[in-house]
């Protein structure tokens, strides 16, 4: 135990008292930077550590919007402008009713680093509300949107923030809120990412964080276990969302066998890996008609298992798992299941979603050889081509699927071996991608805040 670490985390819980996402996004950082920090006086005179987990900025505002039947309604509404020393203010909005400012300074904390390591010059910030898009009809989203925009607009723009979509907020809610934005500033401009294709949006937005991950994983397989493709491979995918979805075409693609998805209801086994009917009907009932996966394993007849996690149900099914993809939600893989995947031979974890492992998990694999792709690594794809659609909006041009996907490819392998460099340099391993990727996205951003002043 550290116990610098230790000091630090205490002052960190008191400045943020009952925020134990962030405590804990912050304490993974703390732990895996505290030896660079010892090592460099600038750091510690300048007081980046301390500066770097407050916030620059937190707009916190009441989003009052009318329902179909004329009801008032009121939400909260959040933007957490985190760290902008290396470009503009960078990260997702989230509507869904666990939305609170701590899971929000979690996600825009971890956006910081993530953001850095893509190697475009973006900030990190995060944003959304508790409003529940889920049930409601077009009209009440869109009215929410616009109210929720009315505020917003005044603090955003495509040189000082500009948002994306998250949880609860994807292709509809983005036009809504691009739409609100447009007619409020009368300019067009690449404020939000994730647009639509024939108004300013990128090719491969909607693929790049599964793809991205999967890209990841491959160069995690290249250098720890010699592997050149996933043939033969059983890979166990949580989530059934945007991630998820395009983790596991990526997956089947590169000849892995896919053998599970879930959502917040159960899980569904895939006995013969997913296929092309199976994914359009997925990709139809999550993402067009946001309903239930058990829809899908029902017209199919495979298997759904109520309230029971994707982990569990590839080692029963299964027995043998290769690799772990959690693309669903924070600590959704704890010591249990971490116990369980080793034993079931797990050679592998990329996170897809955000810190999707808990510390004592994490432990539990590392003790036991699994290398695990961190979420700030692994992930960024979806951040880094909104980087690209940011880059294509103020060229005004618009490029073709092929150059993004190549040049998402390039950014993954770029990331994974800034990771592999710097936990070879401070955590005497390669396989430590968790520090890697700590340490690389903190010193770009630190070394920016001691350039710049005490800001």
């Amino acid at each position: 135990m550290d116990r610098d670490v230790e000091a630090f985390m205490e002052k960190v819980i008191e400045k943020n008292p009952g925020e134990k996402e962030f405590h804990q996004a912050v304490r993974e950082v703390v732990e895996s930077i505290m030896p660079v920090v010892k090592k460099n006086p600038k750091y510690q005179k300048e007081k980046i550590l301390e500066r770097i987990v407050e916030p620059e900025r937190v707009i916190m505002f009441r989003v009052t919007w009318e329902d179909d039947n004329g009801e008032i309604h009121v939400n909260r509404g959040y933007r957490v402008e985190f760290n902008g020393a290396i470009g503009p203010y960078k990260g997702g909005l989230r509507f869904h009713p666990t939305v609170n400012l701590g899971i929000l300074k979690f996600l825009g904390f971890e956006q910081i680093f993530k953001n850095a390591l893509t190697g475009i010059p973006m900030g990190g910030g995060k944003g959304g509300s508790d409003f529940d898009p889920h049930g409601k009809s077009d009209s009440e989203v869109r009215r929410f949107c616009e109210r929720f925009m009315m505020e917003l607009f005044r603090h955003i723009g495509p040189n000082t923030d500009v948002p994306a979509g998250d949880i609860g907020v994807g292709a509809r809610e983005i036009g809504y809120l691009f739409g609100t934005y447009r007619k409020l500033v009368n300019r067009w401009e690449g404020v939000l990412t994730g647009k639509g294709l024939n108004w300013g949006g990128s090719y491969i937005r909607p693929e790049a964080t599964g793809y991205g991950a999967t890209y990841y994983l491959m160069e995690m397989l290249k250098k720890f276990h010699n592997k050149k493709d996933l043939n033969g491979m059983k890979v166990a995918i949580s989530g059934s969302g945007n991630v998820a979805q395009f983790a596991s075409k990526k997956v089947t693609e590169l000849g892995g066998k896919v053998i599970t998805l879930s959502d917040s209801k159960g899980a569904m086994y895939l006995p013969d890996g997913i296929n092309d009917e199976i994914w359009n009907a997925v990709y139809e009932t999550k993402a067009l008609r946001r309903g239930k996966l058990k829809e899908v394993a029902e017209k199919f007849d495979l298997d759904f298992y109520d309230n029971k996690k994707a982990w569990e149900i590839a080692v029963k099914e299964e027995g043998k798992v290769d690799v772990a993809f959690p693309c669903a939600t924070q600590n959704e893989i704890d010591l249990n299941d971490a116990k369980m995947l080793a034993n079931a031979g797990v050679i592998a974890v990329v996170e897809g979603a955000n810190m999707p492992t808990t510390p004592d998990a994490v432990e539990h694999f590392t003790e036991n050889g699994v290398i695990i792709g961190p979420a700030k690594a692994a992930n960024a794809g979806g951040v880094a081509v909104s980087g690209l659609e940011m880059s294509q909006n103020a060229q005004f041009t618009q490029w073709s699927p092929e150059e993004v996907d190549k040049k998402l490819h390039n950014i993954m392998v770029n990331i994974f071996n800034t990771c592999v460099k710097y936990a070879e340099k401070y955590a005497d391993s390669p396989k430590n991608l968790i520090a890697g990727a700590n340490i690389g996205g903190f010193v770009k951003v630190a070394d920016a805040m001691v350039e710049q002043g005490i800001f």
